[in-house]
C-alpha cells in the first residue's frame, strides 16, 4: 500500500517550500515554512531532492548552506499534523530511513554526497531538522539556537539518522540521555560537546558562516572531495584497512592536474589555479 499524498500539498500562496540560491561558489538552501517553524511536510522533502541533485551535479558549486527562513527556527522537524492527516488514511508508521517516501535520499540518507554541507543553525532545531543538522559536515549556531530529538515522547524514534549519528558525533552516554528523553540541548552544550563548530550571535551568524565558505573556497575541491569520502567511509574500519583502501574521490584527485598545482604554485609565489577535475 502507498502512502496518501498530504491533503496541504500547495501552498495558498503558490511559493515555493525551499529556497535555492547560488552566489559564486556556494549554494544557499533555505527551509521556507516560518509560519511553521520550518516543519518539513512531503512537498518540502521534494523540494529538497532535486536541490540535492543539482548542487552534486553543479560542477561550479563548491560548497552549500543549508538554513531556515527567519531567526526562530532552523527547523521544527516533520510536520506532525501532516502526519496525523497520514495516519488517519492509513499510512504506514515510520520507521528507519525514507526510502519509497517523497524525496528519497534525502540529505540524511545521502552518503555519497561529495560536497560539504554547512548547516546554520538559526533557532530551534527539532526531531527531523536536528537530524538534518547532524547530517551536515560543518554545524555553526546562533547563540540562541536550541536542539532536541523529542521523538521518545510522541510514540516515534529519530528515524532520520538521529539514533546513529548522535552517538558517533557525542559521547555515548550523553547522547543516550537525551535520545531517551528528549531533553533540549543549548547552543552552549552543543559546542562543549563537539557538535557545534561555532556559536555566535544571531548578528555575527552571516559573518561566521561566510568565514567557513571563504576558507572551503579557496581550498582544492577534489581534495575536499577525497578527504570527506575517505573519512566518513572509514569511520569503522580498522585503521590497517583505512590505508589500503581504494577511495573513488583519491583516486580522482591523484590522476588530476591538481594534485600538483597547489605545489607548483607555492613555489612560484602565486594562488593556484584550481581545476576540480
Amino acid at each position: 500500500m502507498t502512502d496518501p499524498k498530504p491533503t496541504d500539498e500547495i501552498r495558498a500562496d503558490g511559493s515555493s517550500r525551499v529556497l535555492y540560491e547560488k552566489r559564486g561558489e556556494v549554494a544557499y538552501v533555505t527551509l521556507n515554512r516560518p509560519e511553521v517553524h520550518n516543519a518539513m511536510d512531503l512537498s518540502m522533502h521534494e523540494e529538497l531532492a532535486s536541490v540535492w541533485d543539482d548542487i552534486e551535479a553543479d560542477y561550479g558549486v563548491r560548497v552549500a548552506v543549508l538554513t531556515g527562513a527567519g531567526d526562530r527556527a532552523f527547523s521544527v522537524g516533520q510536520d506532525l499534523r501532516e502526519r496525523a492527516s497520514l495516519n488517519q488514511h492509513g499510512a504506514a508508521p515510520a520507521t528507519f530511513g525514507s526510502r519509497g517516501q517523497p524525496g528519497w535520499p534525502r540529505l540524511t540518507e545521502r552518503f555519497n554526497l561529495s560536497k560539504p554541507v554547512i548547516a546554520r543553525v538559526n533557532g530551534h532545531a527539532l526531531g527531523d531538522g536536528f537530524e538534518l543538522a547532524l547530517a551536515c559536515d560543518i554545524l555553526v549556531a546562533a547563540s540562541h539556537a536550541v536542539f532536541a530529538l523529542p521523538e521518545a515522547k510522541l510514540g516515534l524514534i529519530p528515524g532520520a539518522g538521529g539514533v546513529f549519528r548522535l552517538p558517533r558525533q557525542i559521547p555515548l552516554k550523553i547522547a543516550m540521555g537525551y535520545l531517551l528523553t528528549g531533553r533540549f540541548m543549548n547552543a552552549q552544550e552543543a559546542l562543549r560537546f563537539g557538535l557545534a563548530n561555532d556559536v555566535v550571535p544571531l548578528d555575527e551568524l552571516d559573518d561566521c558562516v561566510a568565514g567557513w565558505t571563504d576558507d572551503l573556497c579557496r581550498a582544492a575541491p577534489l581534495s575536499i572531495r577525497a578527504i570527506k569520502e575517505a573519512m566518513m567511509r572509514s569511520l569503522d574500519m580498522p585503521l590497517e584497512q583505512a590505508f589500503t583502501t581504494r577511495f573513488e574521490w583519491e583516486q580522482r584527485r591523484m590522476s588530476s592536474r591538481d594534485a600538483v598545482e597547489g605545489i607548483e604554485a607555492f613555489a612560484r609565489g602565486r594562488a593556484p589555479i584550481w581545476r576540480g577535475y
